[in-house]
């Protein structure tokens, strides 16, 4: 129960680099159902996740991100198996554990930890430090090397905590070294997966990066895979390597984290990311103004149909109002599910005549931002149409000379430069 070799960590990153999944999600769906009258019979749901696909790789760290009520914390219970999936399959290591009992998850409760939102309800106030951060060794008949004392007080120096105070309960600290006190019981297995839920966001400012300088500290010498679910986008784009946008159940956006942040696809991404202050008075000239989305997000018990933003989404046409777009990866390692994405050809020119809802809410966006995200959209489609005249005209030319036996390999390169 020795921490591992840096070189070790370098291996997982080099395997997560190759694209090898630890962890696949296949049309995850969990609904809660809503009982009502003298005998409780079902009358409804509430679609907390509704339908989610995405991989985590080795060695990565992968970032959720959504507004509140969006089913992150749902689906970061869901893959570690403290809930059970309504649909869909949860694959780890290319293991299908989706429906695994208790006896079944209990060896993969080794490898598969998570670390919980609030330090103050997820530790027992009637238990000292040292027996709960020795629980996982004695639930899974672990006996560490030196005992569980001695293993308990190197784990507690790991998260930057005094061994000495092992015989202390949890109101005797603060918030941030009850989190400490938490990753410190998540690690003492050396898990291969860790699910962090929100873990900083319930902590003093001050003190949220310590927290997050410290996960990254961790996956660096221990190799570990992250999950990390957040609402705080400054967060995610320090510690993930890939991020997913949630809304109402579903992802609407999964991309690389410099893709996400200079160039959004999805409108509801681009709003989030209007949303981020910035502290430095002299660059907020160069930011474009805020984008104010109206209305509230809609019940999960009776989500819209078609696209679930369109509501609220200043592009929404018909066939956004109809048609559920689905995840595409549009442009290399950036997925979006939408029908006139951003920073990209419209998925659905024919259709151009804005809904009601989508009139009213472009209303909060400023002419500025509306004008900015036209222009961008139209040079991107006259840039692919020019593209596509580009690539004709040269197949027809590459046929007429092909007969003289002139090489057109130079050509097809500098085409394949341009792209």
């Amino acid at each position: 129960m020795t921490i591992p070799a840096q070189s070790e960590g370098k291996d997982v990153t080099e395997s997560a680099a190759s694209g090898e999944a630890l962890l696949k999600v296949t049309g995850l769906q969990k609904h809660f159902p809503i009982r009502k009258g003298l005998l409780q019979r079902q009358v409804g749901a509430v679609r907390a996740v509704d339908g989610i696909d995405f991989e985590v790789r080795k060695g990565e760290t992968l970032g959720v991100v959504g507004e509140s009520g969006c089913g992150k914390s749902t689906m970061g219970r869901l893959i570690t198996r403290l809930l059970e999936p309504t649909a869909g399959k949860v694959e780890f290591e290319g293991r299908d554990i989706t429906h695994l009992g208790v006896g079944g998850m209990r060896p993969m409760r080794r490898d598969v930890q998570m670390i919980f939102q609030d330090p103050y309800s997820s530790l027992n106030p009637r238990h000292t430090i040292g027996t709960i951060v020795g629980a996982p060794f004695r639930l899974q008949g672990v006996e560490p090397e030196g005992g569980v004392k001695k293993e308990v007080q190197r784990l507690l120096s790991v998260v930057g905590l005094n061994p000495e105070h092992y015989n202390r309960y949890p109101h005797e600290f603060s918030g941030g070294q009850r989190q400490r006190i938490g990753i410190a019981r998540a690690l003492a297995l050396n898990p291969k997966l860790v699910v962090a839920d929100e873990p900083v966001s319930a902590l003093d400012v001050s003190i949220q990066a310590q927290v997050v300088n410290l996960l990254d500290d961790l996956q660096e010498e221990l190799g570990l895979t992250y999950v990390i679910i957040a609402h705080d986008l400054s967060v995610v784009r320090h510690v993930s390597d890939r991020i997913a946008v949630m809304y109402l159940g579903k992802i609407v956006e999964l991309s690389d984290r410099e893709s996400l942040y200079a160039a959004p696809l999805h409108p509801y991404t681009k709003a989030l990311l209007s949303a981020v202050p910035i502290p430095d008075p002299k660059r907020r000239a160069t930011k474009s103004e805020r984008i104010l989305l109206k209305g509230d997000v809609p019940s999960p018990i009776s989500p819209p149909s078609g696209c679930r933003f369109h509501t609220r989404c200043w592009k929404a046409t018909e066939i956004c109002r109809t048609t559920e777009p689905p995840l595409l990866e549009l442009k290399p390692g950036q997925q979006v599910a939408c029908h006139h994405p951003e920073n990209f050809e419209d998925q659905a020119p024919q259709d151009t005549v804005l809904l009601s809802a989508a009139e009213d809410a472009a209303e909060p966006v400023p002419d500025e931002a509306l004008a900015e995200s036209a222009q961008t959209s139209t040079a991107v489609a006259a840039e692919a149409a020019e593209r596509g005249e580009e690539t004709s005209t040269d197949e027809s030319s590459a046929e007429e000379t092909s007969a003289d036996g002139t090489p057109e390999a130079a050509s097809d390169g500098q085409e394949s430069t341009d792209k």
